[in-house]
């Protein structure tokens, strides 16, 4: 440590100055040798653009300008990678959601002591990362520390760590293990609170779901919508025969899930454009001069879990084909600040089964439950975004994809610059065949995803001979296709990426063919309306603007598709009942919905009664609502309407008009009247309700930082937006994070694209030197080391 802080004592910044040093090149940057070179220029909105002439260096810049914007956020990534937030915060406080800093710390500490992230740091490329990703990882580290040694902790420009103790130098080793969360955030990551409490037989076996014919089906509830859109737009759907390609990630606005806008160039080597997540030294979503691509979260299961048989009397020992195995045991000891500030050790034990970490929940003295995660020997994720931030083909991505298959637990969609587009789910997909789901899944439990025989080895994931790992499906199994036209993705299953061109095929845990949710589905109506000009935009066919328009058209299928039934309902019945049996008068809803847009624009009268209408016909289901059921022959326009004499439908919007009276909200209350970030009006609406531009926030989201909540879903939704034409002269390229470049609420990148977002303004991308250079107010700093 005392090196590396020596090596940052000799280390100099200039703001727009020639460099000194006579090893400097035009640019001002020291080409070879074994320290870091970069520039940073930001323009507009403070988006940096990164100037190296090594990976090394890029890594440098890229760590430096990230920890001048979220320096805060990384640290506490930091210090739960570690497993210290109980010795510094406590243990009793909650982390994220109900999971608490003692079991986090718990479930990391289990992770450290068997020396997982270093295991896979061992292993050569492609299973290891390669040297340049090394490289890239090493120098982001020492950028970040760098920052951090010449601003020093007390000086921090974010009040949230500013001081504190737990804020220090960071190691490539934090990135990889943040590297190795993100992966495995679909499976161990997403349970830890149930691995880190797991008791041997304290709990009680789930009671079995309810039978199916017992009520009919109603649908998806609406629910926290958390994904993406992505299009690709191929030649015979654009005005220009260009790739054309919208990136929309729906994630969390506060919290490591946020998005950083960066542009990574090594003059020859390397230009990529894009955002990556908070913490990574790459860019997942963006583009090169000849390729564009992005993700969407992928139907598939990711993690599988099964059910063990325990040995009478022994809650730690389990049959596998009548053979008793007993679980592997770790004590994990972490330090805990009481309340008076002294320090002591807790121990809690971990278990484990030949699949992975068993589970806290349902573990009785008759079965107990483990998950086997797809991505726990998968750091190759970073190999595969670096080589396609190098890419400019489409042949060029898949053959990166099929050689470091990286993907944790999301589709690819990508066009480049002939016009072709490509999708595929190449995620990690635990090697479970058609015939051993139906074989191996046990009884359906009302609280738990699909179960599998844990007792039988037959019920093991096989392999594929193309797949890098064993245990997960290879390249030849992967559901893809490349069109001329175009391919779509909005996290529902593979099936319809085409509406013309359905795929099948492919294995059954991939997702097989059915209804869409409301989302994807307006998201393929959009695409349609806008090949035949019945959308208003224009003449047929993409063009730049047309595309900006329909992302931001703020359409709401839901109401698109059933809206006009309500009304001839309210209009027949002014007077409905309410799920409590209380009449209540709704002609005055009844006008108010009448006169909305269906659009979920911030100053549309009607969303938010809608939406509160629409809720209601899940959270009371009573009987059928659904005038046109699904049919497969029209997966775009069914299941639509909304029965005029249901119950259900009946109950929901009396409850509606009831439930905004009791908040004081009025009857036309607009979205942004109840959804802003920092003060700041937001339209939208969530994603499970159809609105393709999902967005879902509180009046008071936003307005204390984007440091990580307790609830991630506070707000969440259209995050990073990218719309691409990759022309013959090179890319034309609007962006928006919505959220700034900062979690910071004193930094002017707080909420300075929030503003733009309200107003459905972007930000004109600045990608070559000429255009990053006619930046009237451009900021450059030179960083040596």
């Amino acid at each position: 440590m005392a090196s590396t802080v020596a090596a940052l004592c000799l280390a100099s910044v200039t703001a727009g100055l020639p460099a000194s040093a006579s090893a400097a090149d035009a640019d001002g940057l020291t080409a070879g040798g074994d320290g870091y070179s970069a520039k940073i220029r930001r323009t507009e909105y403070g988006i940096p653009h990164i100037l190296a002439h090594d990976y090394g260096g890029l890594g440098y810049g890229y760590g430096y300008a990230f920890a001048q914007d979220n320096l805060c956020e990384l640290a506490d990534q930091v210090v739960t990678l570690r497993a210290e937030r109980s010795r510094y915060l406590g243990p009793d406080t909650f982390y994220r959601g109900r999971t608490t800093n003692l079991e986090s710390d718990t479930y990391h500490q289990g992770l450290r002591q068997a020396g997982t992230v270093q295991h896979l740091l061992d292993r050569p490329a492609p299973l290891g990362p390669t040297a340049e990703l090394r490289q890239m990882v090493e120098g982001y580290a020492a950028g970040y520390n760098r920052y951090l040694h010449d601003t020093g902790v007390a000086n921090l420009p974010d009040a949230s760590c500013r001081g504190q103790a737990w804020v220090g130098p960071i190691t490539a080793e934090d990135i990889w293990s943040l590297v190795y969360e993100l992966n495995t955030g679909s499976g161990t990551s997403g349970l830890q609170q149930s691995i880190a409490t797991a008791v041997p037989g304290a709990q009680a076996e789930p009671p079995a779901a309810p039978d199916a014919a017992a009520a009919p089906a109603k649908g998806p509830e609406p629910g926290p919508d958390l994904g993406s859109n992505g299009w690709a737009l191929g030649r015979d759907v654009t005005q220009n025969q260009d790739g054309m390609l919208l990136a929309n990630p729906h994630l969390p606005w506060s919290g490591d899930m946020r998005f950083y806008q960066v542009q990574l160039t090594i003059p020859g080597v390397m230009d990529v454009s894009g955002a990556g997540l908070y913490g990574t030294p790459v860019v997942e979503i963006g583009h090169t001069r000849g390729l564009a691509f992005t993700e969407t979260s992928s139907f598939a299961d990711h993690a599988s879990l099964y059910r063990l048989p325990l040995v009478p009397g022994d809650p730690t020992s389990y049959l596998v084909d009548g053979k008793a195995v007993p679980m592997d045991k770790q004590d994990v000891q972490v330090t805990v600040r009481g309340a008076d500030g002294t320090l002591s050790t807790v121990t809690r034990t971990l278990y484990t089964s030949r699949f992975g970490p068993v589970l806290a929940d349902h573990w009785s003295g008759t079965y107990a439950y483990t998950v086997r995660d797809a991505n726990t020997e998968n750091l190759r994720s970073m190999n595969q975004w670096l080589a396609l931030d190098q890419a400019q083909s489409l042949g060029e991505l898949e053959q990166a994809v099929d050689t470091y298959q990286g993907d944790p637990w999301n589709y690819t969609v990508a066009t480049d610059a002939t016009g072709e587009t490509y999708f595929t789910d190449a995620s990690n997909v635990p090697h479970v065949t058609d015939e051993q789901l139906k074989q191996c899944r046990r009884p359906e439990m009302h609280d738990l995803p699909t179960v599998l025989d844990g007792s039988t080895t037959a019920c093991d994931p096989g392999s594929d001979p193309d797949a890098v790992v064993p245990g997960i499906f290879g390249p030849a199994n992967h559901p893809k296709l490349a069109r001329t036209d175009y391919l779509a993705n909005s996290n529902n299953n593979p099936y319809l990426a085409n509406a013309d061109a359905p795929l099948a095929g492919y294995p059954g845990i991939y997702g097989a063919g059915r209804g869409l949710a409301p989302r994807p589905q307006l998201g393929l109506r959009m695409i349609a309306d806008r090949r035949d000009g019945s959308d208003g935009l224009g003449a047929p066919g993409f063009t730049l603007p047309s595309l900006q328009a329909t992302v931001f058209g703020d359409r709401n299928h839901s109401a698109e598709l059933g809206r006009d039934d309500v009304v001839a309902m309210c209009r027949a019945n002014p007077v409905l009942p309410a799920t409590d049996g209380s009449s209540v008068d709704v002609a005055a809803a009844c006008d108010v919905l009448a006169g909305w847009s269906t659009r979920d624009d911030a100053d549309g009268h009607g969303a938010v009664l809608w939406d509160r209408f629409y809720r209601g016909l899940f959270q009371h289901y009573v009987d059928p609502f659904v005038r046109v059921p699904y049919d497969p022959a029209q997966p775009l326009t069914t299941p639509r309407g909304i029965k005029g004499d249901s119950v259900t439908a009946q109950h929901a919007l009396a409850d509606a008009v009831q439930q905004l009276a009791k908040d004081g909200t009025t009857l036309d209350a607009t979205i942004g009247d109840i959804q802003r970030w920092a003060g700041i009006p937001l339209h939208g609406c969530d994603g499970s309700e159809g609105c393709f531009n999902a967005v879902k926030a509180s009046p008071t989201s936003g307005t204390t930082g984007a440091a990580r909540p307790a609830d991630l879903t506070d707000a969440y939704g259209t995050s990073f937006v990218m719309a691409t034409e990759l022309t013959p002269d090179g890319p034309r390229t609007r962006t928006l994070l919505t959220y700034g470049e900062s979690v910071n609420p004193e930094s002017p990148h707080y909420t300075d694209q929030t503003a733009l977002f309200s107003k459905k303004q972007w930000v004109t991308e600045r990608f070559t030197e000429a255009e990053i250079k006619a930046d009237l107010h451009l900021q450059i700093t030179r960083l040596h080391r």
